[in-house]
This record gives structure tokens, C-alpha cells and sequence, in this order.
């Protein structure tokens, strides 16, 4: 069971703003998010929930306000630090970024050859996150010959593969069919009971109905009041 006292807080922020020249993307925004929590942050297109998430893994830099992240403060990280911090993420996108020209297998294989780990154990624990994102039989295909569904899935091997300890899923199922969208939901549920945070911005009411956690909403930047649940 998820407490919500500070000590628990994986995730902290502090009036939080976020600036693009003249326009105010996010405004004054304070929460906490836990450790092994499902949170989902709900709002419209253009409310602030992919700035938002951008923010946590140093994306985009704060305009002003406060992020500590197990403890570190993002703006005082020095930038070498930088890759190391990310390191405790794994990030889903809409558009799941796939390199096209490299294989299945090379798209997910790549997050731990960059921390330096071994062919062998790269090897065994790629195979092993695509046996259980149900793509093992898929791992010499190329990203452009698989389906949108099967794309994600490869999206959210690719993030999780690393054992990170927050997920954050940017619309995962945006532009997914509603069997897709179950199948990526069922697997993100399934991280979260392995022991990971997982923070998933969307505007898609029905995902958020079925949500097993905690959801706050975010309008033109800010958080709505009261509607935490």
C-alpha cells in the first residue's frame, strides 16, 4: 500500500513554472508523487501533461520552481550527472521513436548496450522483456513492417528493459485501438505490481475510468483543485 507521507515521495515539486518565451505552458504546479504509485495526470491536448512529464527527466528545464527526484535536485545536477538521473526512468511516447532502420531486437538491446552492460546479459534480458511484452517472435522485424499495437509494445520493452524506477507514459495509447490500448495498459499494471512508479499522461477518459491508482488533472497548465481522487 502506497503511503502518502514525505519519506514516501519518489517525486517532489515545487511551484513548479514552465516558460516558452511569452507563452505560460505550466503554472505554479506543486505535487508529490510516491514510490510504486500509479498515478495518472488527465487534461486535454495542450494542457501541459507532456511538458510536464519532460520536465522529470531533464528534457526541458524548469523556468522556475523546484523538482527533487529521489532526493536530487534537477537544477543543480551537473549536466555529466545528467545521464546517469535518466537512467531511473523509462519514457513511453505517442509516437514511440522507434529507429526504423534497426531491428526489434537493436531498438530494445540499445538502452543497456549505452550502460555498458555485456552482449551476453544484454542478450537475456532483451529476450526475456520481449517474451513478455508477447514479441519474442518478432525481434529481426523492422519497426515500419509491425502494426501500431506492436510498435508500443517494442516502446514500452524498450523503457522498462533497464529496471528503472519510474516509468512515465506519455499518451500510450493515443493513437492505438481500443484491443491495443488494453494490452498496453495490462502491461504497465504489471510494472507497477513489479515495484515500479508509473506516471501516465492522457486524455483518454476511458483509460483514466479504469485507472488503479490516484489521478489529478491538469488545465491550461495548472492543476485543477479537487480533482485529485
Amino acid at each position: 500500500m502506497v503511503t502518502t507521507t514525505e519519506k514516501s515521495a519518489i517525486i517532489r515539486m515545487f511551484h513548479v513554472h514552465k516558460r516558452y518565451n511569452t507563452k505560460q505552458a505550466l503554472a505554479d504546479i506543486t505535487l508529490d508523487i510516491h514510490k510504486n504509485e500509479f498515478l495518472f495526470i488527465g487534461g486535454p491536448s495542450g494542457a501541459g501533461k507532456s511538458t510536464l512529464l519532460k520536465l522529470l527527466y531533464l528534457a526541458e528545464p524548469v523556468s522556475s520552481g523546484q523538482i527533487l527526484v529521489d532526493g536530487m535536485n534537477l537544477s543543480r545536477i551537473p549536466r555529466g550527472r545528467i545521464p546517469f538521473l535518466r537512467r531511473k526512468f523509462g519514457v513511453i511516447f505517442q509516437d514511440y521513436k522507434l529507429i526504423p532502420t534497426r531491428t526489434v531486437y537493436e531498438n530494445v538491446a540499445i538502452v543497456l548496450e549505452a550502460c555498458g552492460q555485456s552482449r551476453g546479459v544484454v542478450e537475456k534480458k532483451v529476450r526475456n522483456m520481449l517474451r513478455v511484452v508477447g514479441m519474442e517472435d518478432r525481434l529481426k522485424a523492422y519497426p515500419p513492417g509491425l502494426s501500431g499495437g506492436e510498435q508500443q509494445r517494442i516502446a514500452v520493452a524498450r523503457a522498462v528493459v533497464g529496471d528503472p524506477d519510474i516509468i512515465l507514459a506519455d499518451e500510450p495509447t493515443g493513437s492505438l485501438d481500443d484491443e491495443s490500448a488494453h494490452v498496453i495498459f495490462e502491461l504497465l499494471a504489471r510494472f507497477y505490481l513489479r515495484g515500479a512508479t508509473v506516471v501516465v499522461a492522457t486524455h483518454d477518459r476511458s483509460l483514466i475510468g479504469s485507472a488503479i491508482g490516484r489521478v489529478v488533472h491538469l488545465r491550461e497548465g495548472r492543476l485543477d483543485s479537487g480533482s485529485e481522487s
